[in-house]
């Protein structure tokens, strides 16, 4: 094995990294008041780097049906749909009312709510109810880590062939290199082997924020 050509992720870098990544006036908003009404739980919000991202495979793909799992205060939802056409559609599954209603604010000052189509359920029941057969464009799966494997197993029948599906935090703070880690960073060791085992998808694992793996279905 080499080394890593990784730099170290210095504030500085990290700093400059988002310069070079700039969000919109209603991005930052969202983000600001995302930290400090939760700050305690703010950092299930999407790496801000990871929005201009998700928009970018969105335009990449040229994806018209999304579907998000875990939306929390709906940084990564405002982005996507924000990339989507006008006629696109967003599928987006959470549990939470309070957190979730912070996001229909942003969609609103956006212009985009009419793009997004939220859903208040267990995300496995709002899968499950889904229509069968290919017709998803795009997944973006950043949700409870444990449920990963089952989320995975009813989107991938469900996405277009070439169609992309965005995993995050697939390295798990780092805790996957570990075998004998538990909870989450065990629960994402077993989705990732199940990922790269599955023969419906090719696979990349990507060391963009905390981890990030996209898929595209054969």
């Amino acid at each position: 094995m080499y080394e890593s050509k990784n730099p170290q992720l210095t504030p500085e870098l990290y700093a400059y990294v988002l310069e070079h990544n700039p969000l919109d006036p209603v991005q930052h908003e969202l983000v600001d008041v995302t930290h400090q009404r939760f700050g305690d739980v703010a950092g299930l919000q999407t790496a801000q780097e990871q929005g201009p991202l998700l928009a970018f495979l969105v335009r990449l793909t040229g994806a018209r049906q999304i579907v998000e799992v875990g939306t929390f205060t709906g940084f990564s939802t405002l982005s996507m749909a924000q990339a989507l056409p006008e006629d696109g559609r967003l599928i987006a599954c959470d549990v939470s009312e309070e957190w979730t209603d912070v996001g229909r604010e942003a969609w609103r000052k956006a212009g985009v709510a009419d793009r997004v189509d939220l859903r208040i359920a267990p995300a496995i029941e709002t899968l499950r109810a889904l229509p069968q057969g290919p017709w998803i464009d795009m997944v973006f799966l950043d949700a409870d880590k444990g449920s990963y494997v089952d989320y995975w197993e009813e989107l991938v029948p469900r996405t277009n062939p070439g169609g992309l599906l965005a995993v995050d935090n697939t390295l798990f703070h780092g805790d996957v290199s570990d075998p004998g880690t538990t909870g989450g960073g065990a629960a994402i060791r077993a989705f990732n082997d199940h990922v790269r085992a599955d023969d419906r998808v090719e696979t990349v694992l990507l060391t963009v924020a905390d981890g990030l793996t996209l898929a595209r279905r054969r």
